[in-house]
This record gives C-alpha cells, structure tokens and sequence, in this order.
C-alpha cells in the first residue's frame, strides 16, 4: 500500500509525462501531447486509485479488521447532525488511511523543503539562499 500510495503522487505523473513525451516527439510541446498526458494521468491515477481500494479490502480480509464506523456518503447525509452514534466504538484509522496520511504530510515536508531552500526566486531570478552577490553583467 505505501508503494502504491507514493505512486499516486510520483510515479504515476512521472510515466504520464514519459507518455506525453513519446506522443510530443521534437518540437515545441503541441495540444496532443498535452491532451495525452492528461488522459495518461487521469488513467494512472484511477488504476492507482482501484489499487490501493483493493489492496486495503485484502488487508482488512486478511486481518480481520472491519470498519469500526459506518462510512456514510456527504451528499447523501443529513446537514442537521443526524448522524447515528457509535456507543463504546472509538473511530480508528484504517492501514490505508494511516499510510496516505504519512505520503501527504511526506509530499508536503518535501515540497516545503523544496520551497524554501532549493527553488530559485522568480522575483530576481535567483535562488537568494546563497550569500554570494549576483553579478551584473554591463549591457
């Protein structure tokens, strides 16, 4: 489930672009390719999706754990707390939902990372993390 989960957001978008970029071929990027890489990514992600669903119900068959509270689905719940109450049940966190917890907080730790200490400036082109002065070239 984790490598499956750290597919959603790596993996997958890496082989939509390795796609998109067999269909660009040399050139300038065209509306194909694009159009390639949005459904190869849309595709990716859904059988990623279908994955992780499966593999969480063959988790929980081969554990034994059940959901501790019925999933109730927001459109089709009431707005004025109707909700019925679990005595004695405390909700817990499934394997998969711990596991996508950890790969969204990971994903965000990186790109904070990311952020503030690797990516240049896009105000004066410059990373502005360094000490060193950028030269001016005379014009």
């Amino acid at each position: 489930m984790a490598i499956a989960a750290l597919n959603v957001w790596t993996g997958g978008p890496l082989l939509a672009l390795w796609i998109g970029s067999r269909a660009q071929g040399e050139g300038p990027p065209t509306m194909t390719a694009i159009f390639v890489v949005v459904v190869a990514l849309s595709v990716i992600s859904l059988v990623s999706l279908r994955l992780l669903g499966y593999l969480n119900r063959l988790h929980e068959k081969l554990t034994g754990q059940t959901a501790t509270v019925r999933q109730h689905t927001p459109w089709l719940r009431s707005m004025r707390g109707e909700r019925p109450q679990y005595g004695g049940v405390e909700p817990t966190l499934t394997a998969l939902e711990r596991i996508l917890v950890v790969m969204v907080v990971t994903a965000f730790v990186a790109f904070e990372i990311w952020f503030f200490f690797f990516s240049s400036s896009p105000i004066d082109n410059r990373t502005g993390r360094s000490a060193l002065p950028v030269s001016v070239l005379p014009g």
